[in-house]
């Protein structure tokens, strides 16, 4: 395996992540009805126990945590209909994740509607420890949550010699990815197990592959990677980027199958297995992306491509910038990258059809033995 980790990822700052992925916040809204059940049964559960003192939530990967203020808004509204009881938010990324946009929207010190003011009694802390660390102390947290997150890897296993994603890896490249993926979702679930009460569930929003082999911005129109990968290529026949800078720009992500999910819970020699965790259940669904349901309204290729190029430049420009040389000076690499994203644009512009990022998730419910 690589040794070259997975440093140079960054959402956009600023709060811009939230503000350019709406389509992100739709499905954190379509876990609200598996996040309340979840809530539920660890109230009812004896072995939970925790919630006549106190409540205890993780927010993992929580980005600027604009997308999930209404998840969290209608936790607290539901449990305060029932109970007085204090309420713990954790918000968790990894320490280069811009924590000064977090505070200012959770505060009130932005455009987004934060809920901090409407319950009593609750209390929101932040953390720099990733999910792939230990986040809060052993026993005692009662829901953990993370949407659109956990396809991160820890570390990039090997550069892709023909294309910048797994979607378009084969052979060995695509089982090294397979490898890396399969341990970082281990390693995830091992450190939730030791931090969840006995009764304490977790609810996860995962990048997927479904049934269909649909994955995110591949369902039935353009093959958004292919796309990408397509332009990086061109960069390449062009001499703008060298074939190094090509295959550095590999994004160190992986989406599982429902299968793979499933794997560690299915095999009771497993250390998950073995550490309480269950699959209480799992389904795929996808989520329309807003921007090209906009233009289906509108019809304006212009304004289409104009709203649809920044949500995805909020999480793959830090890849595409890291990709190049360090040889290159600041300005020459700004420029490259500008060059590439206005290339995607014009290419929106000329011919919108099929251009879309339909998000294609996972949804599933982990509870502790």
């Amino acid at each position: 395996m690589s040794d070259v980790q997975a440093d140079n990822i960054t959402m956009s700052g600023g709060g811009l992540y939230s503000l350019a992925t709406i389509g992100a916040k739709h499905v954190i809204d379509y876990t609200l009805p598996r996040v309340i059940d979840a809530l539920d049964a660890v109230r009812s559960s004896s072995a939970a126990a925790g919630p006549s003192a106190y409540w205890n939530f993780s927010d993992m990967g929580c980005a600027d945590g604009g997308t999930s203020l209404d998840l969290w808004r209608k936790v607290a509204a539901h449990i305060r209909a029932q109970s007085t009881a204090d309420i713990q938010i954790v918000y968790a990324d990894q320490a280069r994740n811009d924590f000064n946009a977090l505070v200012q929207i959770l505060h009130g010190l932005t455009d987004f509607d934060t809920y901090l003011n409407e319950i009593d009694d609750l209390r929101i802390l932040q953390s720099g420890a990733s999910f792939y660390t230990s986040v809060l102390p052993a026993d005692s947290l009662h829901l953990g949550f993370s949407a659109t997150a956990m396809h991160w890897l820890s570390a990039k296993p090997c550069n892709i010699s023909d294309h910048v994603h797994m979607v378009g890896a084969s052979g060995a490249e695509l089982e090294e990815f397979s490898k890396q993926a399969q341990q970082d979702w281990a390693t995830i679930l091992l450190h939730r197990a030791r931090e969840l009460k006995t009764g304490g569930k977790l609810v996860f929003a995962n990048f997927c592959r479904d049934e269909q082999g649909h994955y995110l911005g591949a369902t039935d129109g353009m093959n958004m990677f292919d796309t990408f990968n397509s332009i990086w290529q061109r960069f390449v026949d062009d001499g703008v980027i060298t074939s190094e800078e090509y295959s550095s720009m590999t994004l160190p992500q992986y989406y599982n199958t429902v299968e793979e999910f499933a794997s560690p819970f299915e095999n009771q020699n497993s250390e998950v297995a073995k550490a309480g965790l269950r699959l209480d259940s799992i389904e795929t669904h996808s989520v329309r992306c807003p921007f090209a349901e906009d233009f289906e309204k509108h019809g304006d290729a212009k304004k289409f491509a104009r709203d649809y190029i920044p949500t995805i430049r909020t999480w793959n420009e830090s890849i595409f910038h890291a990709g190049l040389s360090a040889k290159r000076d600041a300005q020459e690499r700004r420029e490259i990258i500008e060059n590439y994203y206005a290339t995607y644009q014009n290419m929106v512009e000329e011919n919108p059809t099929g251009h879309a990022m339909d998000y294609v998730h996972a949804y599933m419910t982990i509870g502790k033995a």
